[in-house]
């Protein structure tokens, strides 16, 4: 049976999680793992149980894609090392998004706006 496992991220010890873990489950996440940590580390011990908890057809759920990762490359590989799995991808939030590296201008296009948001006031950045 193929499961919704979520991961949800905030990068520093004020910030809550709530708001992604909240979204996370109405979106029918079986179950959350949540780091604190910065995007930017390569080593997150929750990211590394939910993905050794995957299987294939599980579909693993993020609230935004900078939650996964903050650069395009790293994102585009933890993607593509689902896809080589067998294991879906897909970001919640107004809408569920299925993930593809493939998936060409849209992919991209999402997976660069956090790191031009990050650039600008702080606009969005709250929920960690």
């Amino acid at each position: 049976m193929a499961h919704l496992l979520g991961y949800a991220r905030v990068s520093t010890a004020e910030q809550n999680a709530d708001l992604q873990t909240d979204e996370l489950t109405a979106a029918g996440c079986w179950k959350v793992f949540v780091d604190q940590a910065s995007g930017a580390l390569d080593r997150r011990p929750e990211l590394d149980r939910v993905l050794g908890q995957l299987r294939s057809g599980d579909t693993l759920v993020v609230w935004r894609l900078d939650r996964l990762g903050w650069s395009l490359w790293h994102l585009i590989d933890a993607v593509t090392a689902l896809d080589e799995r067998s294991v879906r991808s897909a970001r919640c939030g107004s809408r569920s998004i299925p993930l593809r590296p493939g998936g060409g201008w849209c992919f991209t296009s999402s997976a660069r706006w956090p790191s031009l948001s990050g650039r600008s006031s702080g606009i969005g950045r709250s929920p960690g």
